[in-house]
């Protein structure tokens, strides 16, 4: 069953990406076995996840001694134990990419989340993530804030291959598809070959259902309740549709990129698991299944499709003008999209840099400085 229900998946056209990377992971063949058994083809992380890798057992202990006999600085050691983990797990994927012709086998690493708001240094730290890493099916994410998108252009100029991250709104969705045929045109320009060069966008799920919800909670009307956990879904159906507009054949900018090898940038759908047990905890996934799609799931999730998604072919497609119905409903009862979704980018960026700030404590506790 987990095999038919994971196999139709990809067969549907939706990538299934592993969202969290640890070294236990790594050196215990846990990764090689979610790709040999649960169609697995890429893996993401972020700094909430490497955080938490630190903070549990002993798998980094060899490597922050060496690290701290050096006595390098703690920026140096997070770059250092972070990048490690990035390598090993891009080889260990590797194989999926070559097969995939680079799709899939995807490892995406995360600039640091306090340069959210400056786009020159979230560009030179994509830089040199890119070089630390040194795998060709490596992603540097970048978040999609004002700043963060023409670092976005910049680095795809350069060849670098990108992950847009923290993408919660439709307006900042079309700026990041903007940014990404601008950067592809620029590499053209720099000499580069535009079939080498991959992105995705990686739209924020979950989270839109726990601040939309949590607003109609205080309204408490039966209209309100009666919208509890479609805005995410909605507005990520929504997003698939600017894609196929975006991506089309009938538009000139992406034909032209597209007749000199140029890939689309697929949708990526983020933060997947449920957060309120009232939802299916596949909900995010079977209500989302369309093809060019990357479904970025933690391993829970992954077995909960495996074991109990029901898929029902296509949940996209035809969905469109109820998804506007869906926020429409929502400013009648004076829940505003743009305020929704600039809360979130803000707070986004906030738990990513905290989350950032707490990995960079562990290091220093453990190095003993």
């Amino acid at each position: 069953m987990a095999e038919d229900t994971l196999a139709r998946l990809s067969a549907a056209g939706v990538s299934i990406w592993l969202d969290d990377i640890s070294r236990d992971r790594l050196r215990t063949g846990n990764l090689q076995s979610l790709i040999d058994d649960y169609h697995v083809t890429g893996v993401t992380s972020n700094p909430t996840i490497f955080a938490n890798a630190l903070s549990k057992g002993s798998a980094y202990d060899e490597q922050i001694a060496d690290l701290t006999a050096r006595g390098v600085t703690i920026e140096e050691a997070s770059r250092a134990i972070t990048t490690y983990d990035i390598r090993w797990a891009s080889d260990v994927l590797r194989p999926v990419y070559d097969a995939t012709d680079g799709v899939d086998g995807r490892v995406s690493i995360e600039v640091d989340p306090r340069l959210a708001r400056d786009t020159k240094k979230t560009a030179a730290e994509a830089r040199a993530l890119w070089w630390l890493v040194d795998r060709p099916n490596a992603f540097v994410k970048i978040p999609a804030t004002a700043e963060g998108v023409p670092a976005i252009t910049q680095a795809l100029s350069e060849g670098i291959n990108i992950n847009v991250t923290l993408i919660f709104s439709l307006q900042r969705y079309g700026d990041v598809i903007d940014a990404y045929m601008a950067g592809l045109e620029q590499a053209a320009a720099n000499g580069h070959d535009l079939s080498k060069i991959t992105s995705v966008a990686s739209f924020f799920v979950s989270r839109v259902d726990s601040e939309v919800d949590r607003r109609l909670d205080k309204i408490g009307a039966p209209e309100a309740t009666a919208l509890r956990g479609k805005a995410a879904i909605a507005n990520a159906r929504l997003a698939y549709e600017l894609f196929e507009q975006r991506f089309s054949a009938d538009n000139p900018r992406w034909a032209a990129l597209r007749a000199q090898g140029a890939k689309v940038q697929r949708p990526l759908w983020a933060s997947t698991s449920t957060k309120d047990p009232a939802f299916p905890d596949t909900m995010y996934v079977v209500d989302l299944v369309v093809k060019d799609t990357v479904n970025t799931m933690p391993e829970g999730t992954i077995k909960a499709t495996a074991d109990h998604g029901q898929l029902r072919g296509d949940t996209v497609h035809g969905t469109y003008d109820e998804s506007r119905q869906v926020f429409a409903d929502l400013e009648k009862l004076g829940i505003s999209y743009d305020d929704v979704v600039q809360v979130l980018e803000e707070e986004g960026v906030s738990k990513f840099a905290a989350s950032w700030s707490e990995l960079l404590e562990t290091i220093k506790k453990e190095m003993g400085y």
